[in-house]
């Protein structure tokens, strides 16, 4: 019998184009769903049939309560080696086989840099001016070259927003829990003792942590309060690093110079969440990891995940 799988979260509807999914015809039919999940009991009532699904990084969550109403799935696929929206205890319990793909740490990098960058120089603002017919040069931008850009976390893709810091010519600083002096000198910056030491000293802070209980929160009001008034943020990671109460506080009451977020706490961002309108907030729709290479490797990927589960011997096991 031809099992049935789902491509979650399609929004740009291209899965279909990026991968060839013909492979599987004789044993699993297709579907792919385009628009978000409002509830978990639309998540159930969408795949419910389904005994194979392919979810895109963590835009629907599969905790254990939506988890018990799936006695059908049996292989869930996550775009990327890590998802913390699936619950890996209770898909072992049920029988579900969780496993991956590759995901690049250079496309997020690269945003990091369109969102400081258009932050810098007011690209958006000067961009719009110029389509509307406005003002010919209304805003002075600010310099990278001898300014200090804060690094909280030096991973993978930290690392590689601090070598393009320093091709700018810019004093790049780093600290996370467990950074060392030594670790950070390999990469060409400086280790700063504590966090505080990073926000006091830096024009531009960027977020690189992984989200876990140690980093929810980490930035709050008394650490917004320690950077710079002429100071920015850029947060690609994960929104909960920063406390969202605080950081509408500090935006709204100038305690820093605006930010550029790329990640939300409730996605896609609801139309009227004051983010998507406050004039020094640079915001996108988490498109930090969406590039074609990306999604490529996450959909021909996917198909052979499920070929390989099929043929009893999966790949690419989360756990």
């Amino acid at each position: 019998m031809t099992m049935q799988c789902a491509v979650l979260d399609d929004y740009q509807e291209i899965a279909g184009s990026l991968a060839d999914w013909s492979a599987l015809d004789h044993a699993v039919d297709v579907r792919t769903l385009h628009t978000p999940f409002h509830s978990e009991d639309a998540v159930a009532a969408a795949i419910g049939d389904c005994e194979i699904v392919v979810a895109m990084r963590e835009r629907t969550p599969f905790p254990a309560s939506l988890l018990a109403r799936l006695p059908r799935l049996r292989l869930l696929i996550t775009s990327g080696m890590r998802n913390a929206a699936i619950d890996l205890d209770a898909a072992a319990r049920h029988g579900i086989t969780v496993c991956g793909t590759a995901s690049s740490s250079r496309p997020p990098a690269e945003l990091t840099w369109a969102l400081l960058l258009g932050l810098a120089r007011n690209v958006v603002t000067e961009s719009a001016a110029m389509q509307a017919g406005g003002p010919w040069q209304s805003t002075v931008g600010a310099d990278l070259h001898g300014r200090t850009l804060g690094l909280l976390g030096l991973g993978k893709i930290g690392s590689q927003v601090a070598k393009v810091g320093l091709a700018f010519g810019m004093d790049v600083l780093a600290w996370s829990q467990h950074l060392t002096a030594e670790r950070a000198a390999d990469v060409g910056v400086r280790a700063t003792a504590t966090k505080e030491e990073l926000l006091e000293s830096s024009d531009f802070v960027s977020v690189h942590l992984v989200l876990g209980e140690r980093t929810r929160g980490l930035l709050g009001a008394a650490e917004l309060h320690r950077m710079r008034r002429t100071a920015y943020l850029v947060n690609t990671s994960r929104a909960a690093i920063v406390d969202r109460s605080a950081l509408l506080r500090a935006l709204r009451e100038n305690w820093i110079a605006g930010a550029g977020l790329d990640v939300f706490e409730q996605e896609p961002l609801p139309a009227d969440d004051p983010l998507r309108t406050l004039p020094n907030v640079l915001a996108l729709p988490h498109i930090g990891y969406v590039t074609r290479r990306n999604y490529e490797g996450y959909f021909q990927q996917a198909v052979e995940d499920i070929q390989a589960f099929l043929a009893g011997a999966p790949v690419r096991l989360l756990r």
